[in-house]
Protein backbone atom coordinates (compact mmCIF):
# COMPACT_ATOMS: atom_id res chain seq x y z
CA UNK A 1 0.00 0.00 0.00
CA UNK A 2 1.34 3.60 -0.91
CA UNK A 3 2.18 5.89 2.25
CA UNK A 4 2.56 8.89 0.10
CA UNK A 5 1.34 10.24 -3.56
CA UNK A 6 1.74 13.58 -5.81
CA UNK A 7 -1.43 14.26 -7.93
CA UNK A 8 -0.66 17.01 -10.34
CA UNK A 9 -4.24 18.75 -11.90
CA UNK A 10 -4.58 21.30 -14.90
CA UNK A 11 -8.30 22.51 -14.12
CA UNK A 12 -10.34 23.32 -10.67
CA UNK A 13 -12.51 20.93 -11.85
CA UNK A 14 -9.66 18.16 -12.09
CA UNK A 15 -8.80 19.36 -8.15
CA UNK A 16 -12.91 19.13 -7.48
CA UNK A 17 -12.80 15.31 -9.09
CA UNK A 18 -9.82 14.56 -6.72
CA UNK A 19 -11.88 15.80 -3.62
CA UNK A 20 -14.44 13.78 -5.15
CA UNK A 21 -13.10 10.79 -4.65
CA UNK A 22 -11.87 11.16 -1.18
CA UNK A 23 -14.88 12.38 -0.21
CA UNK A 24 -16.77 8.97 -1.54
CA UNK A 25 -13.93 7.29 0.32
CA UNK A 26 -14.68 9.58 4.05
CA UNK A 27 -15.67 7.45 6.99
CA UNK A 28 -17.12 9.30 10.09
CA UNK A 29 -14.31 10.79 12.34
CA UNK A 30 -11.90 11.56 9.18
CA UNK A 31 -9.90 14.79 9.69
CA UNK A 32 -8.34 16.26 6.65
CA UNK A 33 -6.02 19.07 6.98
CA UNK A 34 -5.24 21.25 4.17
CA UNK A 35 -2.34 23.35 3.42
CA UNK A 36 -0.74 25.23 0.56
CA UNK A 37 -0.59 29.26 -0.39
CA UNK A 38 -3.65 31.28 -1.60
CA UNK A 39 -4.99 29.96 -4.46
CA UNK A 40 -3.72 26.54 -4.57
CA UNK A 41 -6.75 24.90 -4.54
CA UNK A 42 -7.67 24.39 -1.31
CA UNK A 43 -11.36 25.26 -1.79
CA UNK A 44 -11.73 23.62 -4.77
CA UNK A 45 -10.88 20.18 -3.17
CA UNK A 46 -13.20 20.72 -0.59
CA UNK A 47 -15.79 21.61 -2.91
CA UNK A 48 -14.98 18.10 -4.28
CA UNK A 49 -14.82 16.08 -0.89
CA UNK A 50 -18.61 17.86 -0.23
CA UNK A 51 -19.56 16.55 -3.60
CA UNK A 52 -18.56 13.05 -2.72
CA UNK A 53 -20.18 13.21 0.29
CA UNK A 54 -23.40 14.07 -1.51
CA UNK A 55 -23.79 17.59 -0.07
CA UNK A 56 -25.80 19.37 -2.26
CA UNK A 57 -25.20 22.83 -3.30
CA UNK A 58 -21.34 24.53 -3.35
CA UNK A 59 -18.89 24.73 -0.32
CA UNK A 60 -17.34 28.23 -0.32
CA UNK A 61 -14.77 29.05 1.57
CA UNK A 62 -15.47 29.98 5.39
CA UNK A 63 -12.68 32.73 5.78
CA UNK A 64 -14.89 35.15 7.29
CA UNK A 65 -17.75 32.79 9.43
CA UNK A 66 -14.34 30.33 10.10
CA UNK A 67 -16.72 27.04 10.42
CA UNK A 68 -19.52 26.22 7.84
CA UNK A 69 -21.16 22.51 8.18
CA UNK A 70 -23.07 20.65 5.29
CA UNK A 71 -25.01 17.68 5.07
CA UNK A 72 -24.47 14.72 2.83
CA UNK A 73 -23.71 10.69 3.89
CA UNK A 74 -21.98 12.39 6.79
CA UNK A 75 -22.24 16.04 8.43
CA UNK A 76 -19.34 17.97 6.93
CA UNK A 77 -17.77 20.67 9.17
CA UNK A 78 -15.39 23.11 7.04
CA UNK A 79 -13.09 25.29 9.26
CA UNK A 80 -10.86 28.09 7.51
CA UNK A 81 -7.94 28.90 10.11
CA UNK A 82 -6.01 32.37 7.73
CA UNK A 83 -7.21 34.80 9.74
CA UNK A 84 -6.54 33.27 13.13
CA UNK A 85 -3.64 34.94 15.15
CA UNK A 86 -2.84 31.93 17.37
CA UNK A 87 -3.64 28.18 17.41
CA UNK A 88 -5.79 28.63 21.10
CA UNK A 89 -8.32 30.63 18.45
CA UNK A 90 -8.61 27.12 16.68
CA UNK A 91 -9.88 25.72 20.25
CA UNK A 92 -12.70 28.40 20.57
CA UNK A 93 -13.81 27.07 17.32
CA UNK A 94 -14.95 23.62 18.67
CA UNK A 95 -12.73 21.59 16.55
CA UNK A 96 -11.87 19.43 18.99
CA UNK A 97 -14.99 18.78 19.89
CA UNK A 98 -16.09 17.56 16.21
CA UNK A 99 -13.00 15.39 16.55
CA UNK A 100 -13.58 13.64 19.68
CA UNK A 101 -16.96 13.02 18.72
CA UNK A 102 -15.97 10.95 16.03
CA UNK A 103 -19.28 10.83 13.94
CA UNK A 104 -18.39 13.69 11.08
CA UNK A 105 -15.86 14.66 8.86
CA UNK A 106 -13.56 17.71 9.31
CA UNK A 107 -12.07 19.79 6.88
CA UNK A 108 -9.82 22.31 7.48
CA UNK A 109 -8.05 24.81 5.10
CA UNK A 110 -4.74 26.84 7.02
CA UNK A 111 -4.05 23.91 9.06
CA UNK A 112 -0.65 24.57 9.75
CA UNK A 113 -1.24 27.22 11.94
CA UNK A 114 -2.80 25.25 14.33
CA UNK A 115 -1.17 22.05 13.41
CA UNK A 116 -0.93 21.13 17.23
CA UNK A 117 -4.71 20.96 18.24
CA UNK A 118 -5.44 18.28 15.46
CA UNK A 119 -5.38 14.24 16.19
CA UNK A 120 -2.05 12.16 14.65
CA UNK A 121 -4.31 10.17 12.55
CA UNK A 122 -5.39 13.31 10.19
CA UNK A 123 -4.80 13.25 6.75
CA UNK A 124 -2.27 16.18 5.97
CA UNK A 125 -3.11 17.14 2.24
CA UNK A 126 -0.72 20.02 1.10
CA UNK A 127 -1.51 22.02 -2.36
CA UNK A 128 0.60 24.43 -4.11
CA UNK A 129 0.90 25.71 -7.72
CA UNK A 130 3.17 23.21 -10.39
CA UNK A 131 4.24 25.00 -13.63
CA UNK A 132 4.22 22.58 -16.52
CA UNK A 133 8.00 21.97 -16.71
CA UNK A 134 9.20 23.14 -13.54
CA UNK A 135 6.76 21.67 -10.36
CA UNK A 136 8.13 23.48 -8.21
CA UNK A 137 7.49 27.02 -9.68
CA UNK A 138 5.10 28.73 -7.61
CA UNK A 139 3.98 30.65 -11.19
CA UNK A 140 1.09 30.37 -13.24
CA UNK A 141 2.10 30.21 -17.05
CA UNK A 142 -1.05 31.18 -19.51
CA UNK A 143 -2.32 28.80 -22.09
CA UNK A 144 -1.63 29.85 -25.98
CA UNK A 145 -4.94 31.52 -26.41
CA UNK A 146 -4.60 33.81 -23.21
CA UNK A 147 -5.83 31.65 -20.90
CA UNK A 148 -4.69 30.92 -17.35
CA UNK A 149 -5.03 27.07 -16.38
CA UNK A 150 -5.18 26.25 -12.90
CA UNK A 151 -1.88 23.91 -12.64
CA UNK A 152 -1.73 22.69 -9.22
CA UNK A 153 0.34 19.59 -7.37
CA UNK A 154 -1.52 17.70 -4.17
CA UNK A 155 1.03 15.80 -2.01
CA UNK A 156 -0.15 13.52 0.59
CA UNK A 157 2.78 12.00 2.69
CA UNK A 158 2.85 10.03 5.43
CA UNK A 159 -0.72 9.03 5.32
CA UNK A 160 -1.79 6.95 8.49
CA UNK A 161 -3.05 4.02 8.20
CA UNK A 162 -6.64 4.32 7.92
CA UNK A 163 -6.56 6.53 5.33
CA UNK A 164 -3.85 3.90 3.05
CA UNK A 165 -6.93 2.41 1.23
CA UNK A 166 -7.68 5.81 0.13
CA UNK A 167 -4.47 6.77 -0.96
CA UNK A 168 -3.94 3.51 -3.35
CA UNK A 169 -7.87 4.61 -4.77
CA UNK A 170 -6.07 8.01 -5.49
CA UNK A 171 -3.03 5.69 -7.42
CA UNK A 172 -5.32 3.59 -9.28
CA UNK A 173 -7.70 6.62 -10.55
CA UNK A 174 -4.97 9.31 -11.69
CA UNK A 175 -1.59 9.76 -13.42
CA UNK A 176 0.33 10.31 -10.31
CA UNK A 177 3.89 10.32 -8.42
CA UNK A 178 3.96 7.52 -5.94
CA UNK A 179 6.35 6.70 -2.75
CA UNK A 180 7.07 4.96 -0.01
CA UNK A 181 5.24 1.45 -0.84
CA UNK A 182 4.64 -0.88 1.25
CA UNK A 183 5.20 -4.59 0.54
Amino acid sequence: MMTSITIHTDTAEETREVGRVIGEAAAPGDVYLLTGPLGAGKTCLTQGIARGLGAPGYARSPTFVLVTRYQGRLTIHHADLYRIDHPAEAWDLGLEDIVAAGDDVLIVEWADRAAEIFPPDALWIHLDYAAEGNPAACEVIPDADGSVPSRHRITIEQAPERYLPLIDRLASGRASTRTGEKS
